[in-house]
């Protein structure tokens, strides 16, 4: 036998052993000559063939039962581990690592694959802290933690669950202090068949490679890039509905209506709008005005063994009639990422467009900032795991990366309109050193070619569970 029995599984062995024997030896009892053989004995013993032979069924039935019983302890272990993965929805050592590793929209993925036994109830989390020391100007040095979240998903059956993440924004929140606390996920998920599953309330919109899988593990540099934080907000959520399809092709596809942006909350005296115009005006599900829904849609191909190829595509009314004019802003983004061995590339263009901005931008004429036509970035990154021992992988990486946050404006008439931005180039050296598969040091020196000032050394510490 292959597998190894306790005492009592043991003892019921030997008893069954037993019992066999018995049956095999009756047979020859009965047919040896014997005087007082009568016809009283003969059926005596035919009795005793027939209760031994009940006997020995019911401790087979016994047996196997224990047998049960002990497989599925060791199984457990497994299933419960299968199921935390698959929940959790995190990036960590593997997917920056190894080749077989999904690059984005993991928690979208998993939630539409088919239930995993395990605990219905998981906590998972991540948190960075991040040093950064600009080379030009040491005195803006600074230490921040940067976030710490919390996450809750609990499975109400094998086919529905409930996520929610909470996050705390660089370490103290208060009146007088920059932190902030907010509700990051929030929806109900429910599988309709084993490839389609829906999901409402507030989640993370699939955008680019980071939105949905932006744990400090699960990406290279002590910072996100500037292209998936400037371009597309980081981390990009709405209030909505979406439905998610797996095939077994490879192909994931997402798609539903949100909430969307709000142009009314634009400052034009405010330089927040330049460093990220949609990140100054997403509305995050607090209050969000919804007098107009927005559309999306995202499609990640990942039919080749270490291979992803991916776009996305939103587009939703910003004003909400509450401006002198309607005003609708479309974002999409094409991406890929390749891990064959030991090398990671990856590969991402996002461009965003909001229409009417003449209208709106007229009363605001000779604001520092008023809003851009178009805006749009991309970048170029490539990783290579050099030294791997155990938990411990070291990867040393680049990235190229050029972004617009005012690439145009509309035309207001001559002396009005303003002059378009310099696109900031930002080259980013560094390395990734994995203590486990959970827990990453990280350290890069990044230099702007328009803002020399912003040049600047990182070292940062991030965990995920």
């Amino acid at each position: 036998m292959k597998h190894f029995f306790n005492r009592s599984s043991g003892a019921l062995a030997v008893h069954a052993l037993g019992l066999t024997l018995a049956l095999a030896a009756l047979p020859a009892m009965a047919k040896q000559p014997s005087a007082a053989a009568s016809a009283a004995s003969q059926a005596e013993l035919a009795r005793k063939l027939e209760q031994l032979a009940a006997e020995l069924a019911q401790v087979k039935a016994q047996l196997a039962q224990v047998q049960s019983q002990q497989v599925q302890p060791q199984q457990q272990p497994v299933q419960q581990a299968q199921a935390s993965a698959q929940v959790s929805g995190q990036g960590g050592w593997n997917a920056v690592g190894s080749a077989a590793a999904p690059a984005s929209g993991q928690v979208a993925v998993a939630a539409a694959a088919p239930a995993a036994e395990g605990p219905s109830t998981v906590l998972t989390g991540y948190g960075e802290i991040n040093y950064n020391r600009p080379t030009r100007q040491s005195k803006d040095t600074q230490l921040d933690l940067r976030r710490f979240v919390i996450g809750l998903q609990h499975r109400i059956n094998d086919r529905t669950k409930i996520v929610g993440e909470l996050e705390v924004e660089h370490g103290v929140t208060s009146a007088s202090d920059v932190g902030e606390v907010a509700v990051e996920q929030a929806y109900v998920e429910h599988q309709l068949t084993p490839t389609l599953a829906a999901r409402g309330g507030l989640f993370l919109m699939p955008a680019g490679l980071l939105n949905e899988t932006h744990e400090p593990t699960a990406f290279y540099g002590v910072e996100r890039n500037f292209v998936e934080t400037a371009i597309i907000p980081t981390t990009w959520r709405e209030a909505g509905a979406q439905v998610i399809a797996n095939f077994d092709n490879g192909l994931t596809l997402q798609g539903g209506l949100s909430t969307s942006f709000n142009l009314t909350k634009w400052d034009s005296a405010s330089t927040e709008g330049r460093e990220s115009p949609l990140g100054s005006i997403h509305q995050e599900g607090a209050k969000a005005k919804a007098r107009s829904v927005g559309l999306f849609g995202a499609a990640n191909w990942r039919g080749v063994p270490g291979l992803l190829v991916g776009a996305s595509l939103f587009s939703g009314d910003a004003t909400h009639k509450q401006a002198v004019a309607d005003a609708r802003i479309t974002l999409g983004d094409v991406h890929a990422r390749w891990t064959p061995g030991r090398w990671d590339l990856s590969a991402l263009y996002a461009r965003g467009y909001i229409s009417n901005t003449d209208q709106l931008n007229l009363p605001n004429v000779g604001s520092p900032t008023l809003i851009p036509k178009t805006f749009d970035g991309w970048y170029l990154q490539g990783a290579y795991k050099l030294w791997q021992q155990g938990d411990y992988a070291f990867s040393p990486f680049v990235r190229l990366e050029r972004f617009n946050t005012a690439r145009a404006f509309a035309d207001l008439g001559p002396g009005l309109t303003p002059d378009a931005a310099r696109t900031e180039q930002v080259a980013t050296v560094g390395a990734n050193f994995w203590l486990t598969r959970s827990v990453v040091l990280k350290a890069d020196y990044q230099r702007f070619r328009v803002n020399k000032d912003a040049n600047r050394v990182n070292l940062g510490l991030g965990w995920s569970f």
